[in-house]
């Protein structure tokens, strides 16, 4: 009788330990879930904020961002585009795009390109002003 008590009694704390570990087990999963995983490409970013001149149609404005994405498929170097601005704190200019390029040399790359260099031109024909800047992570 004594035995079979012992036995019982040694089951549910072992199951109570079982059973303990996997809680502290889940709750250290969910606090390692909530450290948040980022990174650091070395790729870099183009980001031009614009604003069209006025009278610019909604057409030519729909073929300059169009010719964004052309260049992005035929330029090498040219990893993503993002062409609409969610949200602009300089309230006069009318929107953003950014090109992400592979590195600094396919940015360059791009900057001498017949391809940016005939897009360009006719932007600087749409756009009022732009200002834009690259930005990287350190080596």
């Amino acid at each position: 009788m004594i035995r079979a008590f012992r036995f019982v009694l040694s089951a549910f704390v072992t199951v109570g330990l079982l059973c303990s570990g996997a809680l502290l087990g889940i709750g250290h999963a969910r606090r390692v879930e909530a450290q948040n995983k980022f990174g650091q490409p070395k790729t870099l970013l183009h980001v031009v904020m614009y604003k069209w001149k006025d009278g610019v149609s909604d057409a030519d404005k729909q073929k300059a961002l169009a010719g964004i994405k052309e260049m992005a498929a035929k330029i090498p170097g040219i990893k993503n585009v993002w062409l609409k601005a969610n949200r602009m704190q300089l309230r006069d200019m009318s929107g953003a795009f950014v090109i992400e390029f592979a590195d600094l040399e396919a940015a360059a790359d791009y900057a001498e390109n017949p391809l940016h260099d005939a897009w360009s031109k006719s932007w600087q024909q749409l756009r009022e002003t732009s200002l834009s800047l690259q930005v990287t992570n350190p080596e």
